[in-house]
């Protein structure tokens, strides 16, 4: 519904369009309850400007560019920067690195940028944190993840890696346990302890790119990070709230043609042969040439092709991310 509306009224009014689009990205990072950086690094993306969130009360430094990736902030932020207080009269601000002045957008992402990190900082102002929290998180001291790997039981010098989930709490796992088979998972790398926020990183780079499992949503449910290789770099460039690329459209318009679709699209991309396809889906190679015949018309390409099932691929896992901010 939102893309629809948005689709709409950029027609009408470009403006309009594209702060109806900023306000359904934070909105979605808020749904999501996404953290501080994912919001900074949100306004980095949609800005096209490095962009910063400040708060000299919590001592949190926070620096994203629009590539999507974080660091600290080499130089004090400078007077003309466009800027938005998280709390009014409040130390807490966000800002974009814009030296020719505010752009046109530029307002609305700081308003929404800056209500999303209110809602962050609000719900974690007495909260305690878990020991996996801390852990996981690269702005604690050593010290202090230290003392978190301790309350896990883990042993400081031996490697484990994280465990991401859509639905509930991360784990933080010696890197010789087993994964979690029975639900949707994204697994990092092992990973010596001190450096576990990376580990976490990954897994949720990989919890991204899981699925269900089912009909509507096949796809593998537990993933490894470093079984991803360039798709960790597709990962990085489809954000949250980003409008959906034609393919990814024409995958929904087929998915809704008939029950078996996606199933079958999703088999056909992972064979290694239309053979192969048919013999997992257990259905004649017939039946199953009668399907991507009509799965090619409604999506435009041929599937049946080396390169349009390489395309096909592509497109599923582009799907996977836009379902999966």
């Amino acid at each position: 519904m939102v893309r629809e509306l948005v689709g709409r009224l950029t027609a009408l009014d470009p403006q309009a369009g594209a702060a109806v689009q900023v306000i359904a990205y934070f909105d979605a990072l808020v749904a999501q309850r996404a953290g501080l950086e994912a919001i900074v690094r949100g306004a980095a993306f949609l800005a096209r400007c490095p962009a910063r969130l400040v708060d000299d009360e919590r001592r949190l430094r926070v620096r994203a560019t629009p590539d999507g990736s974080t660091s600290d902030s080499p130089e004090p932020a400078a007077p003309h920067w466009p800027a938005e207080e998280i709390v009014p009269g409040g130390p807490a601000r966000v800002l974009l690195e814009r030296p020719s002045g505010p752009a046109e957008l530029d307002r609305m992402i700081l308003e929404r940028a800056a209500a999303a990190a209110r809602t962050v900082l609000e719900r974690t102002r007495t909260r305690v944190r878990e020991p996996a929290e801390i852990l996981l998180d690269a702005r604690t001291s050593e010290n202090e993840r230290l003392w978190a790997a301790r309350r896990l039981g883990l042993n400081p010098d031996e490697p484990a890696r994280a465990i991401a989930f859509p639905d509930r709490p991360p784990l933080v796992r010696p890197a010789q346990a087993d994964v979690p088979q029975d639900r949707r998972a994204g697994v990092g790398p092992a990973v010596n302890v001190l450096d576990l926020p990376s580990s976490w990183e990954a897994a949720r780079t990989a919890l991204r790119l899981t699925a269900e499992g089912t009909e509507q949503d096949p796809g593998p449910r537990v993933l490894h990070a470093g079984e991803l290789g360039p798709l960790a770099v597709l990962a990085a460039h489809i954000h949250p709230g980003a409008p959906a690329d034609p393919d990814t459209r024409a995958l929904d318009r087929a998915a809704a043609s008939a029950p078996w679709m996606l199933r079958t699209l999703d088999t056909v991309a992972a064979a290694s042969s239309l053979r192969a396809a048919a013999t997992a889906l257990t259905v004649h190679h017939s039946t199953l040439q009668t399907r991507l015949a009509q799965a090619s018309r409604l999506l435009g390409w041929d599937v049946r092709t080396p390169a349009g099932r390489l395309r096909l691929h592509l497109a599923l896992i582009a799907r996977r991310l836009h379902r999966n901010p």
